[in-house]
C-alpha cells in the first residue's frame, strides 16, 4: 500500500509539471521523480529562498516536507 502511494503522489506531480510547463510527459515524469527523490533538498531550498533576513524562520527546514509519508 505505501508504495502505491508514492506512485500516486509521483504521478499527480508529474501531470501537474506536465500541464503547467507544457512538456512532454517523459520530461514531467523525470523532473517529479527529481524532487520526488530530493524532497529534502527542496525543502531546504524552498525555506532559505523565501527566509526573512531581519529574523530567524518559526519553523526549521528539518520539520517541513513536501509529501506526508
Amino acid at each position: 500500500m505505501h508504495n502505491t502511494q508514492q506512485l500516486s503522489k509521483l504521478m499527480f506531480l508529474s501531470w501537474e509539471i506536465q500541464r503547467k510547463r507544457k512538456i512532454t510527459r517523459n520530461k514531467a515524469l523525470l523532473s517529479a521523480w527529481a524532487i520526488f527523490q530530493n524532497e529534502d533538498i527542496t525543502v531546504y531550498h524552498l525555506t532559505r529562498r523565501f527566509s526573512h533576513t531581519n529574523y530567524a524562520n518559526k519553523t526549521q527546514p528539518q520539520t517541513l516536507t513536501l509529501f506526508n509519508r
